[in-house]
């Protein structure tokens, strides 16, 4: 099944594509590998979920920002790619969690965008290689910020 035939299927619509806040490119092909920069969990209206893990947010609120990261890059890509079945893998993602010091369940909270992207690409092309870290803090008070690689097909 495509990733657009499965969208439609969990009844997910996605945000509209953040805009870029710096000077950076969102997304950057070459050959057949497409780099998305950072993303952070904003919400339909435009604005940002906020807080820190293990201070303000417990691992379940955590989980749904990482999804709602996830969702954003989703909805780059589409953006980009004019549609989710150029995906042919993700490859790698790069998750980075800002909380306490005495905080240590990053990856469970990264789970959150791991699950979608499982759910939306299946579990072998949407399960890359992953990393997720602890910070002290993201720019704006974001919770979770995470930066993806993603093989395109031919």
């Amino acid at each position: 099944m495509s990733a657009e035939a499965r969208l439609a299927e969990l009844g997910i619509s996605l945000p509209p594509p953040p805009q870029k806040m710096g000077v950076y490119q969102l997304m950057v092909q070459t050959g057949n590998l497409a780099y998305l920069s950072g993303h952070g969990p904003f919400l339909d209206d435009g604005s940002l979920m906020k807080g820190k893990l293990g201070q303000d947010l417990s691992i379940e609120e955590g989980q749904n920002v990482a999804r709602q990261v996830g969702l954003n890059l989703l909805a780059t890509l589409q953006n980009e790619l004019g549609t989710l079945d150029r995906v042919s893998r993700l490859v790698k993602s790069l998750a980075l969690v800002s909380c306490s010091d005495d905080f240590f369940d990053h990856p469970a909270v990264v789970n959150g965008f791991s699950n979608l992207f499982s759910d939306v690409f299946g579990e072998e092309a949407g399960v890359g290689a992953r990393s997720a870290m602890g910070t002290n803090t993201l720019p704006g008070n974001i919770p979770v910020e995470i930066e993806i690689i993603v093989e395109l097909k031919h």
